[in-house]
């Protein structure tokens, strides 16, 4: 129903504990109690709640065992729409947007760039907004 009050749903992936637990922090700051946030630093225990519900999906390039490519695969043959999926990563941007732009996410992310941290602000309020709406 649209402009319902569930609360957006995230699900973070990334083999960094401090990472899931900074975005976790910066995600509860930004937008409290409209939000829920889901964890996982193991991706093959993520797989089960990729379903078409997930609102939006920060999700780490590189990780052992399975990487950001494949959680993206399994996510789009679960039906997360991939204009909801971020992806993040230590690697420049334009290595990322070389490997991502025809994976069919929203958009990729450098984590340590600055300029890529303020538009990745915006991205999510753009992308809390447009649930909010759902």
């Amino acid at each position: 129903m649209p402009g319902s009050s569930a609360p957006v749903r995230f699900l973070v992936i990334d083999d960094s504990g401090f990472q899931c637990s900074a975005v976790r922090r910066l995600l509860q700051e930004r937008f409290g109690p409209r939000i829920e946030v889901e964890t996982y630093t193991d991706p093959r225990a993520a797989l089960d709640r990729l379903d078409p519900e997930v609102d939006v999906l920060l999700l780490d390039w590189e990780m052992p065992g399975l990487d950001g490519a494949a959680v993206l695969a399994e996510a789009r043959r679960r039906g997360v729409d991939p204009k909801r999926v971020v992806i993040r990563s230590s690697h420049r941007a334009d290595e990322l947007h070389e490997r991502f732009d025809d994976e069919g996410c929203l958009c990729v992310i450098e984590k340590g760039e600055r300029e890529q941290q303020a538009a990745f602000l915006m991205i999510l309020d753009g992308l809390v907004r447009r649930a909010e709406r759902r």
